[in-house]
């Protein structure tokens, strides 16, 4: 009988880093921080723990452990530590997540809050109901391509026309699909999705909640989409 192969160094490697990011996830505080971190901002121990309800000296050992994992980076500013999420690629894997895991509840125990869904953060980006629907339009007037890979020369002088503007970075896609766990459709993400998030912040077509991933559409917020996008408030 043909023994089996022999695993090499960099399949173990690979597998105990995943088991490692697994351990990291496995518990409820740690997941309520991660989920925290997704409305994209830079958050204190100490606002963490209220956010997971516990104490600040147990969030600072959960952060360590997400820390250790790489799953957040820390930024020291004075006497003050903040945390937020190590990139763009630990967002989308939470999104994954969290769209996987509502696969596996009933619909009838699904509780989630109709103004989140309607509107949320997806760490720096739009989400919820109306980011799938600006996606749509965005597809369906050719900004951006079918498959949400890239955009098109008409969409970057719409934009323009809007008043974003935008650099292409080789370290991330200018423009890609997000899989929005609420809505199972995509809504935009990339460095456009970025940038169209700040420049609605900015006008004040939209607000974010401090502390929560809810964001309000404002009356200035709905004309605009209605305008670019024939997005109607419902």
């Amino acid at each position: 009988m043909a023994k089996p192969e022999m695993k090499s160094e960099y399949q173990h490697t690979v597998e105990s880093a995943i088991a490692a990011v697994g351990a990291a996830i496995s518990d409820i505080s740690r997941v309520k921080i991660l989920c925290a971190l997704m409305d994209g901002r830079a958050w204190t121990a100490t606002e963490l723990g209220v956010v997971a309800d516990i104490s600040a000296s147990t969030a600072s050992s959960h952060l360590s452990k997400l820390l250790n994992a790489g799953l957040i980076s820390v930024i020291s500013q004075g006497k003050y530590r903040y945390f937020r999420l190590a990139n763009d690629d630990i967002a989308k894997v939470i999104e994954n997540l969290m769209s996987f895991s509502t696969d596996h509840i009933s619909q009838a125990k699904i509780t989630t809050p109709k103004n989140l869904r309607k509107a949320r953060t997806c760490y720096n980006h739009l989400a919820g109901e109306v980011a799938v629907n600006i996606y749509d339009s965005l597809c369906q007037q050719k900004w951006i391509t079918e498959d949400g890979h890239a955009i098109t020369t008409l969409g970057v002088e719409r934009f323009k026309n809007i008043g974003i503007e935008f650099q292409a970075k080789h370290s991330r896609n200018i423009c890609c699909p997000c899989l929005d766990w609420s809505e199972r459709r995509f809504h935009l993400g990339g460095q456009i999705g970025t940038a169209f998030f700040h420049y609605a912040e900015a006008q004040a077509w939209l607000t974010r909640h401090q502390g929560y991933r809810e964001v309000t559409i404002s009356e200035k917020g709905y004309k605009a989409l209605m305008f670019y996008f024939n997005i109607k408030k419902k």
